[in-house]
């Protein structure tokens, strides 16, 4: 485990972040019991908002596992998701994953949306390529 803590700039701490999330979510990555939404942020470094529900998952007890977690998780691979404002949201289920079944399940979804990025940059980049070759002509 890192010695590293959950710092505060690590976190999307109000209301106004989670809503540019939400509304401007550009990257998608689903479970049937998460869902991640990403959007760029203006920063050299990624943020994460969790939304853990009682309506998934009932007890404080599984809510407070789950977050402990996904932050442990999300630490782990924070430097591949650099510039990224992250939301994760439960789904109904959550509460029936373990431990090592979540651990493994958040692995794969940051891989999943690094590969999004990934692919999202390298389009964008294209396109400018092509724009300044237009622009050439």
């Amino acid at each position: 485990m890192t010695t590293e803590g959950f710092a505060k700039t690590s976190r999307l701490l109000n209301a106004k972040d989670y809503k540019q999330v939400f509304d401007n979510a550009r990257l998608k990555v689903s479970t049937p019991e998460l869902l991640f939404l990403a959007h760029p942020n203006q920063s050299d470094h990624a943020r994460l908002g969790l939304v853990i529900a009682k309506k998934h998952v009932k007890l404080a007890v599984g809510r407070n596992r789950i977050k402990r977690v996904v932050r442990d998780s999300f630490r782990h691979h924070q430097s591949e998701l650099a510039g990224l404002d992250i939301v994760v949201l439960a789904r109904k289920g959550l509460a029936t994953l373990d431990k090592q079944q979540l651990h493994h399940s958040c692995r794969q979804m940051w891989q999943q949306l690094q590969k999004r990025v990934e692919k999202q940059q390298r389009q964008a980049a294209q396109q400018r390529r092509e724009a300044n070759s237009c622009d050439q002509s």
